[in-house]
């Protein structure tokens, strides 16, 4: 293969920056250098923004930027020019947007890539190619548009062209008269279009569901375009996007089968007799992926369970005793502690600060801490939206600030250093300059831990940080209030709350009096009676058990935690090995039991598995879905129709494309002749949506009803009706591209309408739909491919 370069453009920068050379070695430094030009250029736009804010501009009023300074448009035409000055054509630009393609490309309509030699082959080639259509096709906008920037050696190609200018474009790109050329991802798929150079403007894209970036895989797979096998030594691709970093090294895409058993597959198996679904699923990809698993899953609870082999201890049967007991009172307590902590008893012991508070985050015990402040969330109670607003943001509903010990995890990182030697980065390196100078005062779970006691270096770097917590994270509440400062955000403030907290302890033999759940905070409960009898049963049994009456604590808490190891890798062992047999079933099962049932409840086979008339119907369709064609058919809604009718209402199970309304009513404009079939259209696919619902599948009705479009439906009226090309485009606001692709996907559809008629004897409607096959066969929409 021929190694290729990649390069990124900072917008609104100045040149390309080489990132990957044609070693594969990643340059750091030239990647830093393109960062801090993107960085640099929106702080010079961000002050211009300021300036034209602050009425300094000659309007007096804040201006529109884009993206660093400049149009993106300018930044392509300027990476273009560059590489046709450096001889780096042909040039592929991706866009992941076919209205930008065209845009890009116009942008470059006063360029001149061709001699004159050149130009007269693309005139050749693109009037010979247009003699096939007739008069009124070659006047189409898009016909005419081309080929004036054909003749400059641009090119444009994407889903929305008709099928014989991108058949046109293709050729002329293969043979070198095309030196820029502006595509859609789709391109990447041709493997005789090589380029020199690939460009890419973006590298986020639409996936039918949401804007994401751009896969490693895909990355590969459209800069492969570079780098012409014979004729290059190396291919160069400029990039703009902010996380090219991780494109460029990430892995490639994992294959995954995404193999789906259709309700047409399933009715054509089921109607040979030798033929079993369940065979076919066994035999598929899906499942040998799925078992290939196994082994591995296998080798790993084996692992896990030797580990717990290892681990063996004196009187386990009494270890395992006193174990199970110490859970169940952790479990009773933590059950208390949700009531204990419930507003209503420990907000009133909040309201003043320096109230000593033993705090823990998750599995990390801090130990105690000292009350600064309580607040409750402002908003909820008020009417309107306002209150909805602060309902809904996710923060807790009772917030307390707390000092507490704690040790700044740099300084692990620091110490992890120095043991291997290793340079620290500089952001770290300032965390831990700030920490020294007692600087940080605010902390967290992510960025401070509990302080270990057995470990030495944390009395040299522990310090008092502010936390900011929920009602939750407080184990036990004391009685004991010491002094707070007024600011506790200084090293010395916090310095004194925590040699307070030290003093107290000293006083106290280490013994904090903390408040009685009954006595003082009040709680009151059946359930919590409940709950404290349970503990102080299990205590008693705890204190008069053999273990505790032959083992001091230190040796009993050793015991159980090396069991608690002990019965964890066992569980995990356990789980693993579910795992395991979940992976050696058959996929997809319960989903084909479903499907089953479905076709039962419509009626496409019978009780007993045996394909009825309704089941034959739908063995011939699979290019719409075959339920809802077969519901159409069998309700007598296509009979009740004219042809031009059933034809327009078919389009919308083959017209895939957005389309925004603006008062959300799919109809608006449509004439009673079409809204009307539509509707039943509507009504026959809920009622098929509610059937897969009865039958367990999970499906949303509204999204499956919504999928259904009527876009195109004004347009294969008038279409079949007899209407040029250049007429029906007027009724639709899609590419010309896409109105063949949905005229040639509903041919097809009709195709199959007609086979099942004739097999299941309805000459009728087989000779209406072939009628309507007619119709549709006509002129560019099924003119020949220049291929053949």
């Amino acid at each position: 293969p021929v190694p290729l370069q990649h390069y990124i453009f900072p917008s609104g920068g100045e040149g390309l920056y080489l990132v990957v050379d044609e070693k594969g070695k990643f340059r750091e430094s030239n990647f830093q250098k393109a960062m801090a030009t993107l960085k640099s250029s929106d702080i010079d736009g961000a002050i211009a923004d300021a300036m034209g804010a602050s009425g300094n501009s000659k309007k007096g009023g804040p201006k529109k930027r884009k993206r660093g300074g400049n149009k993106g448009g300018s930044d392509l035409h300027r990476i273009v020019k560059l590489v046709m000055e450096r001889n780096l054509n042909p040039v592929i630009v991706f866009s992941f947007s076919k209205k930008d393609c065209e845009r890009y490309a116009l942008d470059l309509k006063k360029e001149d890539y061709t001699d004159e030699v050149e130009k007269d082959l693309i005139s050749q080639v693109y009037t010979n190619a247009i003699e096939s259509l007739s008069e009124d096709d070659q006047k189409l906008p898009q016909v005419e548009a081309l080929l004036p920037l054909l003749k400059r050696g641009i090119g444009i190609h994407h889903g929305g062209l008709l099928p014989i200018l991108k058949e046109i474009v293709e050729i002329l790109f293969s043979e070198g008269l095309i030196k820029c050329l502006f595509a859609t991802e789709t391109f990447a798929i041709g493997i005789n279009m090589p380029a020199k150079t690939v460009v890419f403007t973006n590298c986020r894209k639409w996936d039918g569901s949401e804007f994401r970036w751009v896969r490693s895989g895909e990355y590969i797979q459209m800069s492969g375009r570079a780098g012409r096998r014979g004729k290059d030594d190396r291919g160069k691709e400029k990039m703009e996007p902010s996380v090219c970093k991780g494109i460029l090294y990430g892995d490639p895409d994992p294959l995954n089968s995404s193999y789906r058993i259709s309700y047409n597959m399933l009715l054509n198996m089921m109607r040979v007799e030798e033929v079993d679904p369940e065979f076919l699923l066994r035999a598929s990809f899906h499942q040998f992926q799925q078992e290939s698993e196994a082994p591995a899953l296998e080798a790993q609870a084996t692992e896990l369970e030797e580990q717990a082999s290892k681990i063996v201890l004196e009187d386990e049967d009494k270890v395992s005793e006193y174990y199970g007991m110490d859970k169940q009172l952790a479990v009773t307590q933590a059950k208390m502690m949700r009531i204990i902590r419930k507003p209503e008893y420990m907000v009133p012991y909040l309201s003043n600060p320096g109230r000593l508070l033993e705090i823990s985050v998750g599995e990390e015990k801090y130990g105690w801490g000292v009350l600064v402040s309580y607040r409750r969330k402002t908003g909820i109670d008020t009417a309107g939206s306002a209150g909805k607003t602060a309902a809904s943001i996710a923060s807790p509903m009772h917030s307390i600030d707390v000092l507490v010990r704690c040790v700044d995890r740099h300084f692990d990182k620091l110490q992890d250093n120095d043991n291997n030697k290793k340079a620290l980065d500089e952001d770290t390196c300032e965390s831990i300059n700030l920490a020294k100078q007692g600087l940080l005062w605010r902390g967290t779970s992510a960025s401070c831990r509990p302080v270990n006691p057995n470990n030495k270096n944390d009395k040299d770097v522990e310090e008092m940080r502010l936390f900011t917590l929920g009602l939750d994270n407080i184990d036990k509440i004391s009685a004991i209030r010491i002094f707070m400062p007024q600011n506790t955000t200084t090293p010395e403030s916090r310095k004194k709350v925590a040699d307070s907290i030290v003093e107290v302890k000293r006083r106290l033999n280490g013994e904090i009096p903390v408040l009685d759940p009954v006595e003082d905070l009040k709680v009151k409960g059946v359930d919590f009676d409940t709950l404290v009898s349970r503990a102080s049963a299990l205590k008693e049994r705890l204190v008069s058990h053999k273990l505790s009456e032959e083992k001091d604590e230190e040796t009993r808490n050793s015991l159980c935690e090396q069991y608690g190891n002990k019965m964890n890798l066992l569980e995990e062992a356990r789980t693993i090995r579910k795992e395991v047999r979940a992976c050696q079933t058959m996929v997809m099962k319960e989903e084909l039991k479903k499907m089953k049932r479905v076709l039962k409840h419509l009626g496409h086979v019978d009780s007993t598995g045996v394909i009825q008339t309704k089941g034959r119907t739908a063995c011939e369709i699979n290019t719409a879905n075959e339920l809802v064609v077969v519901e159409l058919v069998f309700s007598g809604v296509l009979s009740e129709l004219s042809v031009e009718q059933c034809m327009s209402l078919l389009s919308c199970m083959t017209f895939d494309e957005r389309v925004n309304n603006d008062d959300g009513d799919p109809t608006s404009g449509l004439k009673s002749f079409l809204s009307n079939p539509f509707i039943k259209l509507q009504e026959v696919t809920r009622g098929v949506a509610k059937a897969a619902k009865a039958c367990k599948i999970e499906i949303d009705e509204d999204e499956m009803v919504d999928k259904i479009n009527p876009g195109m439906m004004e347009a294969v009226f008038a279409w079949c009706k007899g209407s040029k090309f250049v007429e029906i485009q007027k009724l639709t606001s899609t590419f010309e591209g896409n109105t063949i692709r949905t005229l040639r996907r509903l041919e097809e559809l009709v195709r199959q309408i007609t086979c099942a008629a004739k097999a299941i004897g309805n000459h009728e409607l087989a000779e209406k739909f072939e009628r309507g096959s007619e119709m549709l066969k006509r002129d560019i929409v099924f003119c020949s491919s220049l291929y053949l």
